[in-house]
């Protein structure tokens, strides 16, 4: 009586586009922090990153838009520095600014960045940051 080994091997091929098609809405993860100290976050960050915030507001807040991430950090009192305010996504697709909480608590907004820009004018009047087709323009850029 005889053992016959028999070894299957399966190769999956796959092809993922580097590039989306202009049809294609980009999607970014949007990460929101707490900062005691806006100043050194900024430089720290933009170290880390290896870009410049696209938006500063001097000692309040600062907003990075890279390919892949979203990320604000804000002096928020109340909110122990270092800490998650909340994280979401940026998304091209998205009508409107939603938000809902998570199994863990956690607020997850989605808006497209023309969203978060009417969220900064609200905010902020005086720095007339915008947003026309994903790239930013401000007024006001202090570090």
């Amino acid at each position: 009586m005889g053992v016959e080994i028999v070894v299957v091997r399966l190769t999956l091929v796959y092809r993922v586009d580097e590039r989306p098609s202009e049809k294609t809405a980009m999607k970014k993860l949007h990460l929101a922090l707490s900062s005691r100290d806006i100043a050194a976050s900024v430089a720290d960050y933009s170290a880390r990153l290896g870009c410049r915030p696209a938006l500063v507001i001097e000692g309040t807040y600062a907003l990075w838009r890279t390919e892949s991430l979203n990320l604000s950090i804000r002096h928020a009192p109340g909110v122990a520095p270092g800490q998650l305010r909340h994280l979401g996504w940026e998304d091209d697709a998205a009508e409107g600014f939603t938000a809902e909480v998570d199994v863990n608590g956690i607020t997850w907004e989605r808006f497209a960045a023309r969203h978060q820009a009417e969220e900064i004018q609200a905010a902020w009047p005086g720095t007339d940051y915008r947003v026309d087709d994903s790239k930013e323009t401000n007024g006001h850029y202090g570090t």
